[in-house]
C-alpha cells in the first residue's frame, strides 16, 4: 500500500510531466492509493503545497544543490519540494521526520545513490535556519515569493495594476473556501443546515442563498438530497447579473457542467426554460445528472456547438456566455495555470468573440446577455467586450445590479478582496434594435 509522501511523488511527477489539471489529478490518483483519510489529508496538502511553491521550493533547492536544476532526476527533485515544502510551510512534522522520510522515498523510488544528497541538502537548509535571502529586484523578488512567472506577474500588474495583482498573488496560496448554494426549491435553511450532519455552514453576507462549507462536502445527507451545489461567490454574483426572470427563455451556450444553469433554475423557481449546451456528450451528461438531483426540471441539456449558429433554436430572452478562458482567476483552486506559457492563450480572445457575436445572433431585440470569464486578462475581458461593442451599434452597455453596478458599473473585473471570491469577469449586454 502507498503512503502519503509517496503518492504526492508520484502525482507531481505526472503534473509536473504535462499531465491533466491537479485536482483531477489528485482525485484520481487518491481513488488508486487505498490511504486512509488522514494520509489522504497529508497527500493532497504536499501535492498542492509544492504545485502552490514550486518556483520558491527551486529557488531553495537551488540554493543548497551542488548540482543544476536541470540536472537532477525527476523524482529526486519532487522528493526534495516535499522535503523543502514541509519544512517552510507546515506545522507539527517534526525536521527530523520529513529527512527521515525523504530519505526512504529515495530508496523506494529506486534512487538510493542519491539519498545522501537528500539527506544533506536538507539537513544543510535547517543548519541555515531553513531561510533563504530572497532577490532585491522587484519582479524576480515577487515571482519568487508568490511562485509565479515573472511574465505572469507583469500582465497582471499591467492590466490591474500592483495592488490588485497582488491580492490574486496572495490568495493564490493555501486552501480555497468551499461555496455552497442552497436550493431554496428542496429545503429551508433549518433543514439544510441540519442535513450537513457535522459540517459547519457560514451564511454569506452577499448573496443570501450562499454559504461557505468545510470538509467532504458530497459525502453528507444534504449533498445526496439535492439540498445544495458546489459553485463559488463569483459564479453566483454572474448568474444575479443576467437575473432571469420566471416566464424567460435562458440560453446558457457553454454550461458544462451546469453550476450556473442550475442557479439560474433555482432564480427562476423551476419555470420558464433554459437550454444548456456543451460541446460533448460526456459533459453534457453532467448538467443532466445535476439537475436531476436537484430536482431542476427546466433544464433542456444537449450538446451543441457554441462557434455555430443553429437556425433550430429560438429567440432568447437571456443568455450567458460564459466561454472557455485561461483560467487565471482560479489559480488558488488549479495553481498548475500561472506555470503556462501565455502564448498557449494567445488564440483564445478569437474564440472568445467568436462564440459572444455567435450568441448574440439568438438575443431578441430587448434581451440581455452576460459574458463572463474565470480569468483575469483584459484581452480575453474587456478587450473583447469593447471589440464588439464597436462593431455592433444593435446593443449597449447595462450596468450590473448590486452589489456590483455602483463598484464597476457594466464591466466587473472582481478579485479575491472584493468579495473573498475567484477571480472573475462580468460584463453586461442589451439588444436595443
Amino acid at each position: 500500500m502507498s503512503d502519503a509522501r509517496y503518492t504526492a511523488v508520484k502525482l507531481l511527477c505526472k503534473t509536473f510531466s504535462g499531465g491533466s489539471y491537479s485536482n483531477i489529478q489528485l482525485n484520481s490518483g487518491l481513488k488508486k492509493s487505498g490511504l486512509a483519510e488522514r494520509d489522504r489529508k497529508l497527500c493532497s496538502l504536499i501535492y498542492y503545497g509544492v504545485i502552490e511553491r514550486k518556483i520558491y521550493l527551486d529557488y531553495v533547492i537551488e540554493k543548497f544543490s551542488s548540482r543544476p536544476l536541470k540536472k537532477l532526476d525527476d523524482v529526486i527533485l519532487n522528493i526534495l519540494r516535499c522535503g523543502v515544502y514541509q519544512l517552510m510551510f507546515t506545522e507539527n512534522i517534526p525536521e527530523s521526520a520529513v529527512v527521515n522520510e525523504s530519505v526512504t522515498l529515495a530508496r523506494k523510488f529506486g534512487k538510493k545513490s542519491a539519498s545522501g544528497m537528500v539527506n544533506a541538502l536538507l539537513r544543510n537548509f535547517i543548519r541555515q535556519g531553513k531561510t533563504v535571502q530572497l532577490p532585491e529586484d522587484r519582479y524576480k523578488r515577487y515571482s519568487i515569493e508568490y511562485s509565479a512567472p515573472p511574465e505572469f506577474i507583469e500582465s497582471l500588474i499591467t492590466d490591474y495594476g500592483e495592488e490588485l495583482a497582488l491580492n490574486l498573488l496572495a490568495d493564490s496560496s493555501g486552501s480555497p473556501p468551499v461555496t455552497v448554494r442552497m436550493n431554496t426549491l428542496k429545503c429551508t435553511e433549518q433543514e439544510f443546515i441540519s442535513a450537513l450532519g457535522n459540517i459547519k455552514a457560514i451564511k454569506s453576507g452577499i448573496v443570501p442563498e450562499s454559504y461557505s462549507l468545510s470538509g467532504d462536502v458530497t459525502d453528507t445527507k444534504a449533498f445526496r438530497k439535492g439540498y445544495f451545489h458546489v459553485q463559488d461567490i463569483a459564479s453566483q454574483l454572474c448568474c444575479k447579473s443576467l437575473a432571469p426572470a420566471e416566464e424567460d427563455v435562458v440560453l446558457d451556450i457553454c454550461s458544462a457542467p451546469g453550476g450556473k444553469a442550475f442557479t439560474m433554475a433555482e432564480m427562476m423557481r423551476n419555470k420558464g426554460k433554459i437550454m444548456a449546451f456543451d460541446l460533448h456528450e460526456k459533459r453534457v451528461e453532467l448538467i443532466r445528472s445535476g439537475a436531476e438531483r436537484l430536482g431542476l426540471t427546466n433544464i433542456y441539456a444537449d450538446t451543441g456547438d457554441a462557434l455555430r449558429y443553429n437556425p433550430e433554436l429560438p429567440e432568447f430572452d437571456k443568455i450567458l456566455c460564459d466561454v472557455p478562458c485561461s483560467g487565471w482567476g482560479v489559480v488558488r483552486r488549479k495553481p498548475e495555470i500561472k506555470y503556462k506559457n501565455p502564448d498557449n492563450f494567445s488564440g483564445l480572445p478569437e474564440i472568445q468573440y467568436n462564440i459572444l457575436e455567435n450568441a448574440l445572433k439568438y438575443l431578441k431585440t430587448g434581451g440581455e446577455i452576460v459574458y463572463s470569464t474565470c480569468t483575469l486578462r483584459k484581452a480575453e475581458n474587456e478587450n473583447v467586450i469593447e471589440r464588439l461593442l464597436s462593431g455592433h451599434n444593435e446593443i449597449e452597455p447595462v450596468p450590473l445590479p448590486e452589489p456590483l453596478g455602483g463598484k464597476f458599473g457594466s464591466m466587473a473585473s472582481i478579485f479575491p478582496c472584493h468579495y473573498g471570491s475567484d477571480g472573475f469577469f462580468i460584463a453586461k449586454l442589451r439588444k436595443v434594435r
